[in-house]
């Protein structure tokens, strides 16, 4: 099977070009990410787990070409995908929500899992010598959030916070820093007093920078969704792809075990908490 380049553009677009197929018949599919994290990260992630795909979608019959593209943003993939111009996209559970309201008809292909858990946390954390030890505390604090359009690095955990009785009013002062990687280092700086971040990179950077937990929330792993008029051949096979895949080697980068069957009301908690959220910068 021919596996051509793949090229990083300077606009954190990164396509990788896979060879995969559809009952004999090639077929360009995309597979889109955003950058949660860095995008060679993004990259070490998902190239074993794609490679996967394409051998075992071969094996299957399907000749299939998969180009992976890294958005800059989280509105940039959700307007794609939406819009019907990414066939296969793994999203943040908010985006998932987001990108459904504005077209009904996309498909949830599959879910993530740890243990078989469809949980996992987002964590406040401070520095390892700062005084503060819940979020309670956070009257007259500076705060770091992740993407505007991020599950736990906005959205949960503003939702948390209103919950706490703290308001972006009771906070000296906030941002957005975009990434969970960028809010663990600017905390651990003491640029800011406390941020959030999801539990995988607590746990990569807890001890390294120096950070230490101060409350923790829970959010719906991530989903895998397909545009809204995608091969039901294609998606049936791709499907049961993921289900069978649990090879910690190739999933290593994902820090999950493996995939489970989902629905769209796994990610209730996400619109609870997206709905509530909205009231945190409320006068």
């Amino acid at each position: 099977m021919n596996r051509p380049l793949y090229v990083l553009t300077c606009c954190l677009v990164l396509i990788l070009g896979w060879s995969l197929t559809v009952q004999g018949e090639p077929v360009a599919l995309t597979f889109g990410v955003y950058t949660s994290d860095k995008p060679t990260t993004m990259y070490r992630t998902f190239i074993p787990i794609l490679t996967y795909i394409e051998d075992a979608l071969d094996q299957q019959g399907f000749d299939v070409h998969l180009h992976m593209r890294v958005y800059p943003s989280y509105t940039a993939a959700i307007e794609d995908v939406a819009a019907g111009n990414c066939d296969i996209a793994r999203f943040g559970p908010a985006s998932y929500v987001m990108t459904k309201a504005a077209n009904p008809n996309i498909r949830l292909l599959v879910m993530e899992h740890n243990q078989n858990s469809k949980r996992f946390k987002g964590i406040f954390v401070v520095s390892k010598n700062s005084p503060i030890q819940s979020i309670r505390e956070l009257r007259g604090k500076t705060f770091a959030f992740g993407n505007p359009d991020s599950t736990i690095g906005r959205y949960l955990a503003q939702a948390e916070l209103l919950k706490a009785g703290i308001s972006a009013q009771t906070l000296k002062a906030y941002t957005y820093l975009g990434r969970h990687d960028k809010v663990a280092a600017s905390v651990a700086l003491g640029q800011y007093d406390v941020g959030v971040v999801k539990e995988n990179t607590y746990h990569k950077y807890a001890k390294s920078k120096g950070l230490k937990a101060i409350g923790t929330f829970l959010n719906v792993t991530k989903p895998w969704v397909v545009r809204a008029d995608f091969d039901q051949s294609l998606f049936d096979a791709l499907q049961q792809v993921l289900l069978t895949l649990t090879d910690p080697a190739i999933l290593k980068g994902l820090k999950q075990d493996g995939f489970t069957i989902t629905q769209d009301a796994d990610y209730n908690l996400v619109r609870d908490g997206m709905r509530l959220a909205q009231q945190f910068e409320a006068p």
